[in-house]
């Protein structure tokens, strides 16, 4: 008995922390309510179940992500949060990513699944033969490992400045950006051209259906009498206009304000918040 302990206890910290997030995330899978489990004990936890939970999209490449609005409905503590997330960041497990649909909108990716998604789009490009692909190297090798940031300048990325992260492989010119925003990894900035948001490739489609499904379901539950509805029955209802899951939905109108739950003795209530 002690033999199994020591064992146990000798085991590397980080090795051990996996170990119990893997048992929580199969303890956490798509069969368990929304009501059941709705928060977690931290952000890494929460990160990598809403990862396993995210909805399956037809016709659309997407890894998964998460938002930032979802962590803050799903661990009570959003200076937690946002500690965490700053260094899971740091430490380059994630990447965090500014979206249009919202000033506040934020999209979480762990770092794999965005190389992933990348490797994707430059195998697209290959077989339509297009040509410059190795800035997609250049751009993963020197650009994503230093600049942690949701965006970069374009003077960081161009040749011929001091300060150019990819000038130290070779001559890369306006065209290679180009091909960067083609791609959907990098979009410019309306405020400042001369800046850009790294980007999700793909999420175009599904970032269309997260705004309009939040929308129809604020829209469902103001018509009713008393804005609000059991958790149980509104997680069961299928959304018109979005690919997401209610699940996502509802985990995102929570963390940003614009529902709030109630425990009442038959179970979660959610509802619409007062302004």
């Amino acid at each position: 008995m002690n033999k199994d302990t020591n064992s146990d206890s000798s085991k590397p910290k980080k090795r051990r922390r996996d170990e119990e997030i893997e048992a929580e995330s199969s303890s956490s899978d798509r069969t368990l309510s929304l009501e059941e489990n709705l928060t977690f004990s931290d952000t890494l936890v929460a990160l990598r179940i809403m990862r396993a939970q995210f909805p399956h999209i037809d016709k659309v490449s997407i890894r998964p992500f998460i938002l930032q609005s979802q962590l803050y409905s799903s661990v009570n503590d959003r200076t937690q949060v946002d500690r965490e997330l700053e260094s899971l960041r740091r430490e380059r497990v994630l990447r965090v990513f500014k979206l249009n649909t919202g000033q506040d909108d934020h999209a979480i990716m762990f770092l794999d699944d965005y190389l992933n998604q990348i490797e994707c789009v430059v195998k697209r490009m290959e077989e339509k033969k297009q040509v410059n692909l190795e800035v997609f190297e250049w751009f993963q090798t020197h650009v994503l490992d230093s600049k942690l940031e949701p965006s970069v300048g374009h003077e960081e990325l161009v040749s011929g400045s001091d300060c150019s992260l990819l000038s130290i492989v070779g001559k890369v010119k306006d065209e290679h950006i180009s091909l960067l925003i083609n791609a959907g990894i990098l979009t410019r900035q309306l405020i400042d051209p001369d800046m850009y948001w790294f980007a999700i490739p793909n999420i175009g489609s599904v970032l269309k259906g997260l705004s309009q499904g939040r929308k129809e379901i604020l829209s469902f539950l103001n018509r009713r009498k008393y804005k609000e509805m059991m958790l149980a029955l509104l997680e069961k209802k299928h959304l018109r206009f979005s690919p997401l899951d209610m699940r996502f939905h509802l985990r995102d109108l929570i963390g940003s304000g614009h529902l709030k739950t109630i425990h009442t003795p038959t179970g979660l209530v959610v509802q619409i918040s007062k302004d």
